[in-house]
């Protein structure tokens, strides 16, 4: 058996109780001040000070790596991006500057509706190049496992495209990969006068078609003002539970149209954003054990207000925080970028940001047995950062802090450092 010994490292990690963690616990990290972390066969054999972890070894042979004194944490979990996609839309991004609104520009058929053209215009392997670019820049910002939706498809054959690219990721890049079918990302614009018959097609053609295909784990729909309501979304993800697929949704960016609401009546794993979700929704969403992921990155790219992140922990919920990386509204992979806005501009601790970024962001795409945090028999995902403590991602601005990455106990990407 392959073993390996991380030892002389500051380690943190949050503890997994068997369910993500919320409220008051939202920030309960496990700390090692000298600790080491015993790896073999890709997975974690031990964990902790690093005395007891060299008497657990019996005598055995081991590699050690000397980590320095740097601080230790588990590998990201991004539950939130829009990787897959054609081309970018800076063009749009100058027009967002100049004051026109993100809803206004889907309205003239830019934003969304300009990547499903550009997803239909591209092959499928110059389709997975243009996703793996993305995939393996966030590895190298420390994410070893993320969720990627399809939603620039907006037919049944792109959108099984976009699902097949997906579900290549993993093969291509040490990270693993949940994707999710997102069809209802938007109304097409031959729908544009009868949306009830896009979420008919939803239901009746590219539901049983993804469920046939196998890869998508979720189905997700954007409850928004404009695009698909409160009583359109929950027949689609009725529909997508009938087949098997867990529901997720994208609930009141915007406006607070009660797609938390939704979230909680139907027990999603997750509901998305939540700018203008209301207390009282909150509350339900907490006690249906909905978790609120959050997504810094695009109120600052939206230049909106951020998520009342302290309001929803005080109300018990459990938040993650992910990227939503997409080409228009938060183009970014940086897990560090995302945990540094949720300090500075939400409030959050260093601790209960990286417990979203890791454990909860796990629990939200339904990896949490696998990866999030550093337990013994989870795999081997875990960052050596360029600091002392978790604060460092927060603390040293513009930059990522994430020196070495490792995936399964073998290091996938690394950085300088100068």
């Amino acid at each position: 058996m392959k073993q390996k010994l991380y030892r002389n490292a500051a380690i943190y990690s949050p503890i997994d109780r068997g369910k993500a963690a919320s409220g008051p616990n939202q920030g309960e990290l496990a700390h090692f001040p000298h600790g080491a972390l015993l790896v073999a066969d890709g997975l974690i054999a031990a964990v902790g000070g690093e005395e007891e972890v060299r008497a657990s070894l019996g005598g055995e042979a081991v590699e050690e790596i000397d980590c320095g004194g740097r601080c230790l944490i588990p590998g990201f979990v991004d539950p939130h991006t829009h990787m897959c996609f054609a081309a970018r839309r800076e063009a749009e991004f100058s027009q967002r500057l100049l004051g026109t609104p993100y809803l206004e520009i889907l309205r003239q058929g830019g934003g969304i509706l300009s990547s499903v053209r550009a997803v239909a215009a591209m092959d499928e392997e110059s389709l997975l190049a243009n996703t793996l670019r993305q995939v393996r820049r966030a590895l190298s910002f420390g994410t070893t496992s993320l969720e990627i939706k399809s939603g620039y498809g907006l037919d049944t054959d792109n959108e099984l495209k976009m699902l097949r690219v997906i579900g290549r990721v993993a093969e291509k890049a040490a990270v693993d990969v949940v994707a999710t079918f997102l069809g209802a990302h938007a109304v097409p614009p031959a729908y544009r006068e009868n949306p009830d018959a896009y979420v008919d097609l939803l239901i009746r053609e590219m539901l049983p078609a993804v469920r046939a295909q196998g890869i998508a784990r979720f189905c997700d729909v954007f409850c928004e003002e404009g695009v698909f309501s409160p009583a359109q979304s929950r027949l689609l993800l009725l529909a997508a539970r009938e087949h098997g697929l867990e529901l997720k949704l994208h609930a009141d960016e915007v406006h607070d149209l009660g797609g938390a609401g939704l979230a909680a009546e139907l027990a999603a794993r997750s509901a998305d954003h939540l700018l203008a979700a209301s207390e009282d929704n909150m509350a339900a969403m907490a006690a249906a054990g909905v978790i609120a992921t959050l997504l810094p990155a695009t109120a600052y790219s939206l230049r909106k207000p951020y998520a009342r992140a302290r309001l929803m922990l005080e109300k018990g919920l459990a938040l993650a925080l992910a990227t939503d990386c997409n080409p228009g509204s938060s183009y970014t992979e940086s897990i560090p970028f995302v945990i540094g806005l949720a300090v500075l501009n939400m409030g959050l601790s260093p601790a209960e940001a990286l417990v979203g970024a890791t454990l909860n962001g796990a629990y939200a795409i339904g990896l949490a047995d696998r990866v999030g945090s550093l337990t013994p028999g989870k795999q081997a995902d875990f960052l050596l950062l360029d600091g002392e403590t978790p604060a460092i991602l927060a603390y040293h601005a513009g930059v990522s802090p994430v020196w070495q990455v490792y995936k399964r106990g073998e290091m996938v990407a690394a950085a300088p450092l100068c």
